[in-house]
Parts: structure tokens; C-alpha cells; sequence
């Protein structure tokens, strides 16, 4: 298993990754080029002891990658959120 601080680079604390907080219950990483999406799960439920539902990746026109992590119903991301100081 990859370390989980280097899986996860730093959350995305744009008006859309906001947005998906509020409606979706997603929470938005900038992550490590080689992660894969069990390695993005992995390391969000090991770093902030949440359940993950889903995990989308894409990557961005600068060559980055981004992780759309979705979190089960019994959690809220706008804690998880609060706590890394998106909101």
C-alpha cells in the first residue's frame, strides 16, 4: 500500500469542488500522477477516517491528477471539509 500523504497532494478549493461538497457529498484531490483509484480510497479513509462510496479520477489539460471522492451517507463532507479548511 502507497503512504497516504503522498497519494493525496492537497484538496481542490474551487467554487465547483465547494459546490460538490454542498450537493453531492464529494470531496476534490489534487493526487499523485500513479495513484489509482483504490489508492486514493485507501488513503482518504485511512487520513480522515471516513467511508468512501465512489472515486472518479480525470486528468487536468496541465498534466495534474484529480480525485472526486464521493463519501457514504452516514458521513458529511462538509466536516471533512471544515477540517481541511475548504470551507
Amino acid at each position: 500500500m502507497k503512504d497516504p500523504h503522498k497519494v493525496l497532494l492537497y484538496p481542490v478549493t474551487t467554487e465547483k469542488a465547494v459546490r460538490l461538497i454542498e450537493s453531492e457529498n464529494k470531496l476534490t484531490f489534487v493526487v499523485s500522477p500513479d495513484a489509482t483509484r483504490n489508492d486514493v480510497k485507501r488513503a482518504v479513509e485511512v487520513l480522515y477516517e471516513v467511508e468512501v462510496e465512489s472515486v472518479r479520477t480525470e486528468r487536468t489539460p496541465d498534466g495534474k491528477k484529480r480525485a472526486y471522492v464521493r463519501l457514504t451517507p452516514k458521513f458529511i463532507a462538509d466536516e471533512v471539509a471544515s477540517k481541511l479548511g475548504v470551507i
